[in-house]
């Protein structure tokens, strides 16, 4: 009777444990940055044009106003206005807090690293918050300034990883809620299965590996495949003016899945007339202008000289 009272109270705590690891799959203590300002902006959102997907939106602003986006090719565009600073507003409209991966062609807005979005350090935005981003952040006190350049003046030429210009993503990951483990009621004994017990942790790892082995591949093909050179024609983003921009770390337990991704891509207006996605510019000149109004005849008789 002593012994099935103990195979009983094993097998419940083995339960247990496996139920514990099944919870905490796909989740992650992960640092994170949080703007001092973002506990004001809760209620301060005004909805303004702006990209929005699975709850979330980013609408970029130059001297605070929100820039005209248009939708072509699959993706959103917007037009740079060279050497105009702007900012990146950002809104939550969940009822959870979650983390945002933010990068500028191609570098993580926190640390100018270019990782995997789930790897990078992210912004935190309270639930139905809205934070605004407006530049690289230096330490925890000061940012730099995000304004539109030229490739070869941006800041990611500047540390030479100038591979992914012209792009502005932001990949959302929620928060887990913590989970109460219920007792389990043991039930009769079963034989153990050790496959199941190891299971659990596989997808984990061959995700990983599979993800390493496509870095790697992506990285191959980069030193492999000319890139055509930086030039002074295209738009990018400088690091400008220091702002104070005040910042403190904290944990967050993550959800691995995104909970929303949105990428826009910008250029100038030259490039975006000729992607086709604005229309061309036909401006007469005043000699044109004044010979196509002219007349072969006029309801007249000849003048008297």
């Amino acid at each position: 009777m002593r012994k099935r009272v103990l195979m009983t109270a094993c097998l419940g705590l083995l339960i247990a444990i496996i139920g514990v690891l099944t919870l905490q799959y796909g989740s992650r203590t992960a640092l994170a940055l949080r703007s001092v300002e973002a506990q004001s902006t809760v209620e301060e959102y005004n909805p303004e044009p702006a990209i929005a997907e699975n709850g979330f939106s980013v609408a970029v602003l130059i001297d605070g106003r929100p820039v005209p986006e248009y939708a072509a090719r699959g993706r959103s565009y917007f037009e740079a206005l060279e050497n105009a600073e702007y900012e990146l507003r950002i809104h939550n409209s969940l009822g959870a807090r979650v983390a945002v991966a933010l990068s500028v062609d191609g570098l993580n807005t926190i640390d100018a690293r270019h990782t995997s979005a789930w790897e990078a350090h992210k912004w935190v935005i309270e639930p139905y918050g809205t934070i605004s981003v407006r530049g690289w952040q230096m330490s925890s006190e000061n940012a730099r300034r995000f304004y539109f350049t030229t490739e070869r003046d941006s800041y990611a030429a500047k540390l030479g990883q100038a591979t992914n210009l012209g792009v502005i993503s932001a990949v959302f990951f929620r928060e887990r809620k913590p989970f109460v483990i219920l007792p389990v009621t043991p039930g009769p004994p079963r034989r153990s299965d050790k496959n199941d017990q190891t299971s659990a942790p596989a997808p984990s790892s061959a995700g990983e590996s599979s993800a390493r082995a496509e870095s790697g591949r992506d990285r191959a093909r980069q030193k492999t495949v000319p890139y055509p050179p930086l030039d002074d024609e295209s738009a990018a983003t400088g690091i400008g003016r220091s702002v104070r921009n005040d910042v403190q770390w904290i944990r967050m337990d993550l959800d691995s899945r995104p909970a929303g991704e949105i990428t826009i891509r910008y250029e100038y207006r030259a490039a975006l007339v000729r992607l086709g996605i604005l229309p061309r510019d036909y401006q007469q000149s005043d000699v044109l202008d004044r010979r196509e109004r002219a007349k072969g005849f006029e309801p007249r008789y000849c003048p008297v000289p």
